[in-house]
């Protein structure tokens, strides 16, 4: 799901260059790796922090740093965004590459995956020829070792000239000897990192632009590197160039002769600028392969078997989708179940504290219209969004993060790929719609892991068209009240599976309204991209649970309380000042009831979708407390009890019908739209967030309404 405090700015996040220190000891020391290596882990387990990991690429999307010590030296760690290489095609990974060229860390400590250690050392390789100042952390050594993946740790260090350490980073203990070998590598200056050979034509090119180079950086950046990078024509890195080395830099007329020289030459060799960089990468991969090569053993030649096997069922042409549906189902089903007597416990839990809060106030002398500001409008409505959100949310982040996990995400990525390429959008933003099933917010968060901006923005734009975990609770008590038979086990079934057809029709709503972008105001051809197929791993269920409490789901209740509590007072003035004898509740849910009855709803149920703007859990108690004339929110003792009085009130079986529908398909709520703002930083695209979703909710709804009175 990927939403955190780091990842909204509450925790401690810099995504900048410049790292405050504690003490002009601190030593700062970049953590670098490919996707899914285990980097947060790492930070994590030396910080004592509780930066967001899981089993699938794109988890960190800024730069988290944090404090630990060793014997020898006090360090902040930063975690920068994992990356494949330093030829950036993102955002994440122009953070990263940033910070390494232009942060100055002490040091640069790159983790990488003991399963895949070839793959890796590109990385590597690029950043060695940026600093010698490099520690190698080799990580899952365990799951290598499970795999018959011997790596001669010693060679590996002599061939590469840097430390090379061996870490299981899920045992602390394991990930404390990273830091003795920085320690070792601090200050010592005795490295002297491998160095990659390219093409003669290249070096030659090189060699040309090199002096210019070094003498214009005065030291602040390796020579060598930017040259490459200035042959490139590598554009995403003018703005970090120029404000590291100034404005001038890349104007000078020396290093513009050099440079157009070296281009010279590089065209009469024959080497155009895509067989530059193919050049280059290539000549990494090699070197890769060379190093690799009797480092690393692998003692069974098929050591992956088990999860070819696996992705057979998981990633197969026939059977991805309906294992995808079964596995949302059963996620529901198991929320549905295990929600509701907890949400009774707290229901009374606060229901009994509210008597005693009530006596407190009136004991104290307050007047009769602050005891029912406080109690019947504040405490109601947030003591409400706890009782619902609470349960469902301790039961549906562990879940769904016990699959992240495991690496089923990137599958389910896999498997939507093709459907979003169609959309002219990208597969990964199959990723932010999980992380819209927990919070929306967190979804627009979580699109920073697309590459393109366009394609983000799609992502960003129709996020809002997932259900979060603040509308699942009216939309299981409709499905309940009106398309449920019978109790016990059937009935929670069945509402698994409406709620899980509800779900599809999200997302092919989702679907058509990425297409719609993607013709109109976002037009473009959909990019490719690289999408790692992680190794299924053996969940750690007690950290997954203890962190999806604390770091989600404690969390977003948090944030939903903040803007809960604000909105108890504006429901409880709504619902209490009169004009004409009608409160201003009622005076306009009946302004709204004519756009109501023409959407198969009413005025009762707009204005609560409206007063639910700040937390989408009041909806179903705002309803009730109009229909019931009450003067704050109430809550009935049954479902049944609750279908009586809405059916008493004009609902139907369409009525219902609509009900989710435009329970699906509204504005997103406050948090969501300020991220929007944020992520955007447009009052345009934060608009249209909120516009495109209504105006379909709105366009089904009167559709629906108008066909159903044609037959019936």
């Amino acid at each position: 799901m990927g939403l955190t405090k780091s990842s909204v700015g509450g925790g401690a996040v810099d995504s900048g260059l410049n790292i405050k220190k504690q003490s002009p000891l601190d030593k700062v020391v970049a953590l670098a790796g490919n996707p899914n290596v285990g980097k947060s882990t790492v930070f994590n387990s030396l910080t004592g922090l509780n930066q967001h990991t899981g089993n699938w690429p794109g988890k960190t999307v800024a730069n988290a740093k944090g404090y630990c010590k060793s014997a020898g030296h006090s360090y902040i760690l930063v975690d920068i965004p994992g990356t494949y290489s330093l030829m950036a095609h993102s955002a994440e990974e122009e953070v990263a590459r940033d910070f390494i060229c232009f942060g100055s860390p002490d040091a640069v400590a790159v983790v990488c995956d003991a399963t895949c250690l070839e793959r890796n050392l590109n990385l590597v390789l690029q950043i060695l020829e940026i600093t010698p100042d490099t520690a190698v952390c080799v990580n899952l050594m365990d799951e290598a070792k499970r795999k018959n993946i011997k790596i001669n740790l010693k060679l590996l260090s002599e061939r590469l000239g840097v430390p090379v350490t061996g870490i299981t980073a899920r045992r602390k203990k394991s990930s404390a000897k990273l830091l003795d070998t920085l320690d070792g590598l601090i200050g010592s200056h005795n490295a002297s990192p491998f160095k990659v050979r390219y093409p003669e034509e290249i070096e030659k090119a090189v060699a040309e632009v090199e002096p210019e180079v070094k003498r214009l950086a005065g030291g602040k950046i390796n020579s060598r590197w930017l040259s490459l990078r200035l042959l490139e024509g590598d554009s995403s890195l003018n703005g970090s160039i120029a404000e590291c080395l100034g404005g001038g830099f890349l104007n000078n007329p020396s290093l513009f002769a050099a440079l157009a020289s070296a281009k010279e030459m590089l065209t009469n060799a024959g080497i155009t600028k895509e067989k530059l960089k193919y050049l280059i990468v290539s000549s990494l991969v090699k070197a890769a392969e060379k190093i690799c090569r009797g480092t690393v053993i692998y003692e069974k030649k098929q050591y992956s078997g088990a999860d070819r096997k696996a992705d057979r069922i998981l990633t197969g042409k026939f059977t991805a989708y309906p294992v995808m549906l079964l596995l949302l189902a059963f996620v529901f089903w198991l929320t549905i179940t295990g929600a509701n007597y907890p949400s009774e416990l707290l229901s009374r839990f606060f229901a009994f504290l509210g008597e005693k809060l009530s006596f407190l106030i009136l004991s104290a002398g307050a007047p009769q219209w602050l005891h029912s500001v406080l109690i019947d409008g504040v405490y109601l409505v947030l003591t409400s969004v706890v009782s619902v959100m609470l349960p469902p949310m301790a039961i549906f982040f562990p879940l769904f993060t016990l699959l992240e996990d495991a690496g089923y995400l990137p599958r389910v990525a896999y498997n939507l790929d093709r459907p979003f390429k169609r959309c002219s959008a990208c597969g990964k933003q199959a990723l932010t719609i999980c992380m819209g099933f927990g919070c929306n917010a967190a979804g627009v968060v979580g699109c920073r892991i697309i590459d393109s901006p366009r394609e983000r923005l799609l992502a960003v734009l129709t996020n809002s068209f997932i259900p979060c975990n603040g509308r699942f609770p009216m939309l299981i008590s409709v499905i309940s009240m009106f398309f449920i038979i019978g109790g016990g086990a059937l009935s929670s079934l069945l509402s698994a599976a409406v709620l899980t057809l509800t779900i599809i029709i999200s997302i092919a709503v989702t679907f058509a309204a990425t297409k719609l972008l993607s013709v109109t105001l976002l037009k473009g051809m959909p990019s490719s991209f690289t999408l790692e197929l992680p190794p299924y791993r053996r969940p750690q269920i007690g950290r997954v649970i203890v962190r999806s409490i604390f770091d989600r789901t404690l969390f977003v209740l948090a944030r939903a309380a903040a803007v809960a509590a604000p909105a108890g007072l504006v429901i409880w003035l709504a619902a209490n000042i009169t004009a004409g004898g009608a409160t201003l509740l009622d005076i306009m849910s009946g302004a709204l009831d004519p756009l109501g009855k023409l959407m198969g709803l009413d005025g009762v149920i707009l204005i609560a979708f409206i007063l639910g703007f700040p937390a989408n859990e009041t909806v179903i108690p705002i309803i009730i407390m109009t229909y019931m004339s009450a003067g704050s929110l109430t809550e009935l003792s049954s479902v049944s009890a609750m279908r009586e009085l809405f059916i008493s009130n004009g609902w139907n079986t369409l009525t219902a019908v609509c009900f989710i529908i435009f329970a699906l398909m509204h504005w997103p709520c406050s948090t969501t739209l300020l991220t929007v703002k944020k992520e955007t930083g447009s009052l345009k695209w934060t608009a249209l967030a909120a516009a495109l979703p209504t105006a379909a909710g709105i366009i089904f709804c009167i559709t629906i309404n108008l066909v159903s009175k044609f037959f019936i």
